[in-house]
């Protein structure tokens, strides 16, 4: 259950999170409990958790008041939102009836494509044409030529055909629902796009959520910010558009990839500042083991050992890493890493390891 563009600067709901107005719109369209955690894929406790902060943030008495101020802050419109969820056969899923978004479609490229369509999996044939719906999920909206499709999917092994119509036209039928006549695809002059609002990207929800954890630590409240960052790293099941083929997909893997291991140390970064060094040299542990050449990473790994008092540890790191980096790579440790080095020996304050809110 997406929150819309309108919902976010809705009059009575600007002190609310994404997620809580995500469970005031839920309520406003009349679900109970189950209901919401069926629709959103949360734990029951998580719902009750955010219907209480709901009605706490909005000074709301119970369930009641709070679905009147759903309409009354024009969350929910009569008529246009599900009083009871809408079920496709076989499928849990809500969906919102009445409104312009299209399908409840789900598009997943941090890890293997996955594409659900009212909560049940969708079969996209051949591994190209997987990689046409991974080009319009990842153009954000915006139209993409068929010659900008044939480079992204094919490059240099260009196809003969009109193999891009034939492909968007299986995807279509694929990905409809039900007998609804409007196509999840559409084109214009500019050419093919998976408009805003049509489906739901888990790279655009990554990023929206880095944005998000940006404003909070801008706000002073780091607790919000690794939170947040950890919903993000969340998302991530693995290597990106896995298997994917094309440029397009090779240097999305790169690209996403790389940010995934940015935000690990923009959080870790946020809670060394906290004083939560286990936090992080758990998960910097784990990640220096799939990086074994991030330096950067290394670094910020031996900072925490260091705070933790484990100084030999953090040490260890230093060697370790500094032998891959001469056997793979037949190069010294860089800068980043002898500072930590130093640091250690030292034991001092200096060189935390922090990372800018802007690094990511």
């Amino acid at each position: 259950m997406p929150t819309t563009t309108a919902a976010r600067g809705v009059p009575g709901t600007t002190v609310l999170t994404a997620d809580e107005r995500e469970v005031l719109y839920a309520l406003g369209c009349g679900l109970g409990d189950a209901e919401i955690a069926d629709a959103l894929a949360l734990p029951a406790h998580v719902v009750a958790e955010r219907i209480s902060r709901v009605l706490g943030k909005l000074g709301l008495s119970d369930r009641a008041a709070a679905v009147v101020h759903a309409f009354d802050c024009g969350l929910v419109v009569p008529g246009q939102g599900p009083r009871r969820p809408t079920r496709t056969p076989g499928s849990t899923a809500v969906r919102r009836t009445g409104t312009a978004s299209g399908p409840w479609l789900r598009v997943s490229l941090l890890g293997p494509l996955r594409t659900s369509l009212a909560g049940r999996p969708v079969d996209l044939g051949p591994l190209r044409q997987q990689a046409v719906l991974a080009a319009l999920a990842l153009s954000a909206g915006r139209p993409v030529s068929r010659r900008r499709l044939l480079d992204d999917v094919w490059g240099r092994e260009m196809p003969d055909g009109n193999v891009v119509p034939v492909y968007v036209y299986r995807l279509r039928k694929s990905l409809r629902l039900g007998e609804r006549p409007d196509p999840v695809i559409r084109r214009d002059r500019y050419g093919y796009a998976l408009p805003r609002g049509v489906a739901e990207v888990d790279v655009l929800c990554m990023e929206d959520l880095v944005t998000r954890s940006g404003e909070a630590e801008r706000a002073g409240d780091l607790s919000e910010a690794v939170r947040l960052c950890a919903r993000a790293l969340e998302l991530f099941r693995g290597e990106p558009l896995a298997g994917l083929p094309g440029p397009l997909a090779e240097s999305e893997r790169l690209r996403l990839t790389g940010r995934r291991v940015a935000l690990a140390q923009r959080k870790a970064g946020w809670q060394l500042t906290l004083g939560r060094h286990a936090e992080v040299i758990a998960e910097l542990s784990a990640l220096t083991r799939e990086e074994p050449l991030n330096e950067p990473v290394a670094a910020t790994l031996m900072h925490a050992l260091r705070r933790g008092d484990r100084r030999a540890e953090a040490l260890a790191v230093f060697d370790r890493t500094a032998r891959r980096l001469a056997d793979d790579l037949g190069v010294a440790p860089g800068d980043v890493l002898v500072r930590a080095r130093r640091a250690v020996l030292r034991g001092d304050g200096t060189g935390t390891g922090r990372v800018r809110a802007g690094a990511a």
